[in-house]
């Protein structure tokens, strides 16, 4: 049996019925008009395949892009359905569970294992301190506080879910601190942690705004201010982030999170996890 090279920690996949092959993973990304959006998804899932040599992978779409779910499914008996979403929202609660009874009701033979979404991960997490170190800012840098940006959600959880992300990420010690340094109950304070401080924000339906987080730390007098856009792909987001924050007086900019190992790390994981729970047939 194979295990991941990304992570040994990644147990082997079990074989589907004994039929010789592994359970089918189908992907589902949201949709993006902008190309860019669709490349990044498919880049995303070859680090999958090459971390799971063997392993079917397929994409699929809910908005703007092919193939649908359905088309996706098509030809196959069993299969593991993730939503490649960050937060579990109403794309994952709504208008996945819709597709996939959309699926079903075409052949109501397919047995389907429905995952959670990519996030919250700590692997994430690492994923926004790479590309943070990428574009030149040392993670935990006590210098420097950081704007971690998701799309929004008009689901006020969805949203929690990020600011507690936020918090978490702003109490985790500097790799260097030793387990001396306690964490800081606010910001400025780099003799016992990393980040100057952590604070979320969100480019649609919700306050603040990434481009008033920015201002709101550059008022509190922030040394750096450098923004994580917790985002999977470039796009509209994405590019509306970078000019407003950097407008707002932003020092630096990352990149989305894209085709990095950690995801592909975390879509094994729910991969997994979700094969090991009952597959929910519909009735004949």
């Amino acid at each position: 049996m194979r295990h991941s090279p990304v992570n040994p920690g990644v147990w082997p996949v079990p074989l589907a019925g004994g039929a010789g092959q592994d359970v089918p993973l189908v992907a589902v990304a949201h949709g993006s008009r902008d190309p860019r959006a669709a490349a990044t998804v498919e880049a995303l899932l070859d680090e999958v395949r090459r971390a799971r040599p063997g392993l079917p992978v397929r994409t699929a779409y809910l908005d703007h892009s092919a193939p649908t779910l359905a088309r996706a499914l098509h030809g196959l008996e069993e299969a593991v359905v993730l939503p490649l979403l960050l937060t579990e929202a109403y794309h994952s609660r709504v208008d996945l569970p819709a597709a996939i009874n959309e699926a079903r009701a075409r052949d109501p033979r397919l047995r389907l294992h429905y995952g959670a979404t990519l996030g919250p991960h700590p692997l994430l997490t690492a994923a926004l301190e790479r590309r943070l170190a990428e574009a030149g800012v040392p993670p935990g840098d006590p210098d420097t506080a950081v704007v971690l940006v998701s799309a929004g959600s008009s689901d006020a959880r969805a949203n929690a879910v990020i600011a507690e992300m936020a918090r978490d990420w702003s109490r985790r010690p500097h790799p260097d601190a030793g387990a001396a340094h306690l964490p800081s109950t606010g910001p400025g304070r780099p003799g016992e942690r990393g980040w100057w401080a952590v604070t979320a924000a969100y480019a649609s339906a919700a306050d603040p705004t990434p481009e008033q987080a920015v201002a709101l730390l550059r008022r509190a007098g922030a040394p750096r201010v450098a923004v994580a856009p917790y985002l999977l792909a470039p796009g509209y987001f994405a590019d509306k982030v970078r000019r407003t924050t950097l407008e707002a007086g932003a020092d630096v900019v990352a990149g989305v999170l894209g085709p990095a190992p950690e995801p592909a790390r975390v879509l094994l994981e729910r991969y997994n996890a979700a094969l090991r729970s009952p597959a929910d047939m519909a009735a004949s």
